[in-house]
């Protein structure tokens, strides 16, 4: 195949990997293949001797690694607080992500909650909730009904601020009770520990 050819190529493989970026749904995801296909068209670019594109793009991969490392912080960028699980506030939360809730955790039901007794955590990223921790507590340990992060924030660093914030307000491990496969990346990484029956439990 001629030279020119695969520089054609890899032209097309960089502007395709930045318009995808540009569907992606979570921060981190957008920002790492937003970098590579800047990476890969600064070469083209390099390649058919146009210097202002490579500048920019080369630009735009020192971009996303600041804002990359800025995302790697998460303790410094997240607040976690208390609510009642008949609040107004909670109540919106579970109707507005109605139907993104019921995709992931289909077993969840909103109207069983407890007022009385159903603990509710709220991550905050500046004045926007992106986190929801919803369970039951059982002396020390929340059996948890939603551990939801809204699809921006998808990228394990709402877990990162919330679960050491949680022994704070007495809890000391998290049980769910069942882990949905798609679910196994998440909890393996954020130290769930699988049980003979199905369940997995967190220590803190």
């Amino acid at each position: 195949m001629e030279q020119r050819v695969w520089v054609e190529i890899i032209g097309y493989v960089g502007s395709g990997l930045v318009l995808i970026s540009m569907l992606m749904s979570s921060v981190v995801r957008l920002r790492v293949i937003n970098m590579i296909g800047s990476v890969i068209f600064t070469v083209y670019a390099l390649l058919i001797r146009s210097y202002p594109t490579a500048l920019m793009n080369a630009c735009l991969v020192g971009i996303n690694i600041y804002h990359l490392l800025r995302l790697r912080k998460p303790a410094k960028s997240f607040a976690v607080c208390e609510d009642r699980a008949g609040s107004a506030w909670v109540a919106y939360l579970l109707a507005h992500y109605r139907e993104d809730i019921a995709k992931h955790f289909p077993d969840f039901r909103a109207e069983s909650l407890r007022e009385e007794s159903t603990r509710v955590f709220l991550v905050t990223h500046e004045s926007e909730t992106v986190g929801l921790l919803i369970g039951e507590p059982e002396g020390d340990t929340l059996r948890v009904l939603l551990d939801y992060a809204t699809p921006v924030y998808r990228d394990c660093s709402v877990g990162e601020a919330l679960y050491p914030s949680l022994p704070e307000h007495g809890i000391r491990a998290l049980v769910l009770q069942s882990v949905p496969e798609h679910h196994r990346p998440y909890t393996d990484r954020m130290g769930f520990v699988l049980q003979p029956d199905g369940s997995a439990v967190k220590k803190l």
